[in-house]
């Protein structure tokens, strides 16, 4: 059973030893869930970064995340929350962490301040971990 949705925010601070990692590595410890969404966008930024294929695949399976398809009615759930976060400049990323937090009635984890404005609004629970 996961205790939380963890964002791409989170798991770069992990895999770089960021300000922050030691909250995350405990979040992620105690049962962490992603979209199939985060996982792209993390692997996107690895991949920015310079990390070969092989090692980003390795190192998002060695985390151990409950891995949730960004399936029709989750889509659905993040889109439906497209006018509380647009002013905010939240992205298609964001929006799937906030409503997989909702579906499975579970806090975001984030480094993300404005996941927090928005998350009163949405219902949604949302850490900070630096």
């Amino acid at each position: 059973m996961s205790r939380c949705v963890i964002d791409t925010s989170a798991i770069l601070a992990y895999a770089f030893r960021e300000r922050g990692a030691t909250k995350v590595e405990r979040w992620i410890d105690g049962g962490a869930a992603v979209s199939t969404l985060t996982i792209q966008e993390t692997a996107s930024k690895l991949c920015q970064n310079a990390m070969p294929p092989d090692e980003i695949e390795e190192l998002v399976v060695s985390l151990g995340l409950a891995v949730h398809d960004l399936d029709l009615a989750l889509a659905f759930m993040a889109a439906k929350t497209f006018a509380i976060t647009k002013p905010f400049g939240l992205s298609h990323g964001d929006r799937a962490c906030l409503a997989l937090g909702l579906a499975l009635g579970v806090p975001v984890v984030t480094a993300d301040k404005a996941l927090s404005e928005v998350a009163a609004d949405l219902g949604v629970q949302v850490e900070q971990f630096r």
